[in-house]
């Protein structure tokens, strides 16, 4: 790809670049990819500098992309999947073998099904095996030995994994939506042990705001149908909201729900599954932006 001065962007710095827009933080890039975060900086300012543009908005608080910031991640996206699907064809010997891979609920509505379609064509010879199920109970199965990989919300008390993205979690619903200020919040929501069902009741616990389950459902897509009938608000991940809601505005007067993060969590099993486990969480950190952004 040709910079603004007529050369060609750096892989490096794409690379560095997509992983911040990933995390949002550049001291979370900073450890995923291995490199001190005054380095990170440096190669974002150097692909700016190419670019002639400004991609990240950034002060002491929070990280976000600008208008063109987004244009750059769709082209270091095309350039770098290419790449990383060319390394891995030459590579030498392809993992083979049986890979019990879980996720979140969360991606039902995404591009999972997309990626995971890219990579059964690009390792043939692994037999993928997918469960859908809340974060808390991928969290469990990992433990037990029943899943190899898992993409799901990190829990608070269970840090561990290797972060995905990190995103806030906010209040959805239907535009049509009217909420009460003087009656019990209508809440729509997975049933236990969801993690986003504990932050949202924990939040209006704490903040004293009176609640009513309107609607429990295992499957996301219950509850985006119920979130479009009207019957009450959602906590879900702002960069993944359905199509058809849209998220209650602040001067509704509804807690804030604080920091989400989407992270790859690895059983401790060994043998065959390693290296399409190993394969399958580098497609997902390459294609961790679609997932968040839907596109």
């Amino acid at each position: 790809m040709t910079g603004y001065g007529g050369g060609m962007f750096d892989p490096a710095q794409l690379r560095t670049f997509r992983t911040v827009a990933q995390t949002l933080s550049f001291t979370q890039a900073a450890q995923r990819l291995g490199l001190r975060q005054s380095t990170v900086s440096q190669q974002v300012r150097k692909l700016e500098a190419a670019a002639g543009r400004q991609l990240f908005l950034r002060d002491t608080h929070s990280v976000e992309l600008t208008e063109d910031g987004e244009a750059m991640l769709g082209f270091a996206r095309t350039i770098l999947e290419a790449n990383e699907r060319a390394t891995r064809w030459f590579a030498g010997a392809r993992p083979r073998g049986r890979l019990r891979f879980g996720a979140s609920e969360d991606f039902v509505l995404t591009q999972l099904p997309e990626i995971l379609e890219g990579f059964r064509r690009d390792h043939p010879r692994v037999d993928l095996e997918l469960t859908v199920e809340l974060s808390g109970t991928l969290h469990a199965l990992l433990e037990a030995g029943r899943l190899d990989l898992v993409l799901a919300k990190r829990s608070p008390d269970r840090p561990g994994g290797q972060l995905v993205w990190r995103d806030r979690l906010v209040w959805i619903g239907s535009d049509r939506l009217r909420i009460e200020p003087d009656r019990p919040l209508p809440l729509i929501l997975f049933p236990p042990p969801g993690l986003t069902r504990a932050r949202a009741l924990d939040v209006l616990e704490r903040h004293g705001r009176a609640w009513r389950i309107a609607c429990t459902s295992g499957s996301l897509n219950g509850l985006v149908a119920a979130a479009r009938a009207g019957l009450g608000v959602m906590a879900h991940t702002r960069g993944m909201i359905p199509p058809g809601l849209v998220r209650v505005p602040d001067r509704v007067g509804l807690p804030d729900l604080g920091a989400v993060e989407f992270a790859l969590l690895r059983g401790a099993g060994t043998g065959a599954a390693h290296g399409g486990a190993d394969a399958l969480a580098a497609a997902l950190l390459a294609a961790g932006d679609r997932l968040h952004r839907g596109g």
